[in-house]
């Protein structure tokens, strides 16, 4: 690869990285406020904020596999601007909300801007084979930090000008995005209709859906994104109401919990990840989840006690966050990451939906306690469901221009190689997807072999 060719893929994916990133800055800086600032709406109620926390997890999830394969039909720009501009119209709408059902409005119409698998198929579009792995976790990096950095700012400017200024500032952080679509993001002379490593196709979907193993792990997105919203309905109460934290602080609980968590998990993602050790990691993690939820529902209610709590919570939610589309790539077949990868994600917004739904209604008929129980007993199912999942392979995605080779020689010379674990040549697309050992198979040496051929 050429200098200015890598420049020019860091520029792309740079880009990419920060539109994704304002986005869910913006779906996210609600998450630690809304259940605290929404009494003022008129006709709120503890099950409907719940509804409104949750409410773009539902648009989100219907849209998101439809927009990428629109993107195909008609380009990835004018896909991702106009979601953009329903972000941007459901923001405003949310701002000069008074009443819950406009808020609830508005939050859908957030969801409904649903970029995400374009995004990744502009991924594809923009970068080199080779380079694709690290510029796709680039993007997810960029929604960890939006995440973190979510839980801070929204409190600090829910205490400047309440909801409607986040709401605001979230319009504007999509203008932004418009912005650095149109002017920052490279230009794709032609989208290539080849997403199975970035976006969902259609001819995949059941033979996706039949995998045993990825069904769990869509089972522990929608948990572990159940689990997030729905405790979200009553952290943030619980914080500024027994435990006495003012509304317009919490950013100062939320900062070095979280720091402090990030910083505990990485050990155990190198020893997931270096030492092939992911099962026994997941299996801790989601354990210790159900845990520090169950610790938080019986605790007493005291600021000291809550802290260990939501330590340990967020130091289990960031190790999964990691772990499980780590674990979607290695067991997703070869060619069908991308499919697989756009159910996973439907699952975790549908799950979002789910927990702010459940976690209102729940709240509106108990109390806290009861609805961090509730999260508890999520999680212990899903580490009894988790429990049944085989160690993973630890294998890595490859692909290769076919370039008019025949693919009954291909195939059988690709599939004797050693490391290779699977093959599969799609003439249509002029490509071949492999699944390989990355510590016994090296790229150049089957760059060459298919030159040779």
């Amino acid at each position: 690869m050429t200098p200015g060719t890598s420049q020019f893929e860091r520029r792309a994916v740079m880009a990419l990285s920060s539109l994704y990133a304002f986005r869910m800055l913006g779906l996210f800086m609600v998450l630690p406020v809304l259940s605290v600032y929404g009494a003022q709406y008129t006709g709120a109620s503890a099950a409907l904020l719940g509804l409104a926390l949750g409410a773009y997890g539902a648009s989100q999830a219907l849209l998101q596999i439809p927009f990428g394969v629109l993107s195909d039909k008609i380009g990835r720009k004018p896909v991702i601007i106009t979601g953009l501009l329903i972000f941007i119209l459901g923001s405003i709408i949310a701002a000069v909300a008074d009443s819950i059902w406009g808020l609830i409005l508005g939050r859908l119409l957030q969801g409904g801007g649903a970029i995400a698998s374009a995004v990744m198929s502009l991924v594809t579009d923009l970068t080199s084979d080779e380079n694709r792995t690290k510029a796709m976790a680039s993007i997810g990096a960029s929604i960890g930090v939006s995440f973190a950095l979510a839980l801070v700012v929204g409190p600090a400017l829910a205490g400047l000008g309440g909801l409607s200024l986040i709401f605001w500032v979230t319009a504007a952080l999509g203008v932004q995005g418009i912005i650095i679509t149109l002017y920052v993001v490279p230009k794709v002379a032609q989208s290539r209709n080849r997403r199975r490593e970035s976006g969902a196709v259609p001819q995949l979907l059941w033979q996706t859906l039949k995998n045993k193993e990825l069904l769990r792990l869509d089972a522990g997105i929608f948990a572990l994104h159940f689990v997030l919203m729905a405790s979200f309905v009553v952290v943030p109460l619980m914080l500024s109401g027994p435990l006495g934290v003012a509304r317009t602080q919490q950013w100062l609980i939320y900062l070095p919990v979280l720091a402090g968590s990030f910083i505990a998990m990485l050990p155990l993602i190198i020893v997931a990840e270096k030492r092939r050790k992911m099962k026994p990691v997941f299996l801790l993690a989601v354990g210790l989840l159900a845990l520090s939820l169950l610790w938080l529902a019986l605790v007493p209610k005291a600021l000291v006690w809550w802290l260990v709590g939501l330590f340990a919570f967020f130091m289990a939610f960031n190790l999964l966050e990691a772990t499980l589309p780590s674990l979607v790539s290695k067991l997703a077949p070869a060619g069908s990451k991308g499919t697989a990868t756009g159910i996973y994600s439907t699952a975790q917004f549908f799950g979002a939906f789910c927990g702010g739904a459940v976690g209102g209604i729940l709240y509106q008929q108990g109390d806290a306690a009861l609805v961090l129980g509730a999260c508890a007993l999520v999680v212990g199912l899903w580490w009894l469901l988790a429990r049944g999942m085989a160690p993973p392979r630890y294998l890595a995605s490859m692909l290769f221009p076919l370039n008019g080779r025949r693919p009954d020689v291909i195939e059988p010379l690709l599939a004797a190689q050693e490391g290779v674990a699977e093959v599969l040549i799609v003439p249509d697309e002029d490509m071949v997807y492999l699944k390989v050992d990355s510590r016994r198979v090296d790229r150049a040496a089957i760059a060459k072999l298919l030159e040779s051929a």
